[in-house]
């Protein structure tokens, strides 16, 4: 049973290559628009990819549940989670990030002159996502709060955006086809990941109101979100988490 948690935390890393795989071999396709022909990159395999990396999430939450209750932390499981978040909430994400950037510069009117150069950025989440990670192993988390962003936290808003495209029902394709607004994503999650503000954590030392308002606010507001914005309720909530940390910082210092 002491394996458990590492076996769990495997699982993480099993889905975040599950994930590489479905967002990798994404099959383009041409197709024609008021008399254009386009290259198109299908949208299903991406968002199999954002549903792998959301059970990669999965698993990082029993991994750590299951470390608590057998109290079986060690130095291999902890690095070992590392490794596995950095793949599934860095590497994934950030191969998310690169196919959306070739999307939207393919429906560009300049796309024939368009570099690579221009796809490179989405390579900065799993970079800044080593360096929040590494951070992370050396320093710990404070016992109330994270120090920034958790990756996690930061994949999933990414893994969310292929789930939002694939029904699109509140019509943001054209934001998240716009290569300038996904440059500001890219920046926000990065910034985010590496800053030094205090985060909610969402582990409760007991389930009374008091001390935990800014969870059961958090809670509430995934759930509110989920009903009434579906997928895109991942980047509110995204923004609800920074917000209700900026608000609540007081009581937690």
């Amino acid at each position: 049973m002491k394996q458990l948690p590492n076996l769990l935390t495997l699982g993480n890393l099993c889905c975040g290559c599950i994930a590489l795989v479905c967002i990798l071999q994404a099959p383009d396709f041409t197709t024609l628009y008021n008399g254009q022909s386009y290259i198109v990159t299908a949208p299903e395999p991406l968002a199999w990819g954002g549903f792998w990396i959301a059970m990669a999430a999965v698993f990082d939450f029993l991994d750590g549940l299951a470390a608590r209750v057998l109290g079986a932390h060690s130095p291999l499981g902890k690095d070992l989670d590392s490794l596995s978040d950095l793949v599934s909430f860095g590497v994934a994400p950030g191969m998310i990030l690169y196919q959306l950037l070739k999307i939207s510069f393919i429906s560009h009117s300049g796309a024939i002159n368009t570099s690579v150069a221009g796809l490179l950025p989405a390579l900065l989440v799993p970079s800044f996502c080593a360096v929040r990670l590494a951070r992370f192993n050396q320093a710990g988390s404070g016992k109330d709060y994270f120090s920034g962003i958790p990756a996690p936290a930061a994949g999933l808003l990414v893994a969310s955006f292929p789930l939002i495209l694939l029904r699109d029902d509140l019509h943001l394709s054209p934001a998240l086809g716009n290569f300038w607004i996904l440059y500001a994503i890219i920046a926000v999650d990065c910034y985010f990941m590496v800053c030094r503000l205090p985060m909610i954590s969402l582990k409760f030392r007991d389930l009374k109101w008091s001390g935990n308002q800014p969870r059961y606010f958090l809670i509430a507001g995934a759930i509110a979100g989920i009903l009434l914005l579906g997928f895109a309720a991942v980047p509110a909530v995204y923004i609800f988490y920074i917000i209700l940390s900026l608000i609540f910082k007081p009581l937690r210092s």
